[in-house]
């Protein structure tokens, strides 16, 4: 069985971070602080928010941005469909591009949410 792209892109994602947070404190501190407060927001569940997220990650391709927000949403509750659905909302708005970007969206679900453990 082959190994997972996504695994070795959300290692990167974790040393680009751990470095930036040593080397930059202040930068990736006011990064961290605006982040939190953005989530803060009590009109949204986090599962929608992170639903958005995945459909943001994908419109914007960013292969880290996926593996991460997918993460996110499976620990928020959202069912694959849910999280697939939301890949592809995104390319109603972004065409083609996007579409290419759910390879990622996959291959993030299948790290943190395989099919014989969907909650839905």
């Amino acid at each position: 069985m082959a190994s997972n792209p996504m695994k070795a892109k959300m290692a990167q994602m974790h040393e680009a971070y751990q470095y930036l947070q040593k080397r930059y404190p202040t930068e990736t501190r006011a990064f961290s602080h605006f982040f939190k407060e953005t989530e803060s927001g009590p009109a949204l569940s986090m599962r929608e928010k992170e639903l958005i997220n995945v459909a943001l990650a994908v419109a914007g391709q960013c292969d880290w941005c996926i593996g991460s927000h997918v993460r996110s949403a499976v620990h928020a509750g959202a069912s694959r469909d849910e999280i697939v659905e939301a890949g592809f909302m995104a390319v109603i708005m972004h065409g083609g591009p996007a579409l290419m970007y759910l390879t990622s969206l996959v291959q993030a679900l299948d790290l943190y949410l395989p099919e014989n453990e969907d909650p839905s």
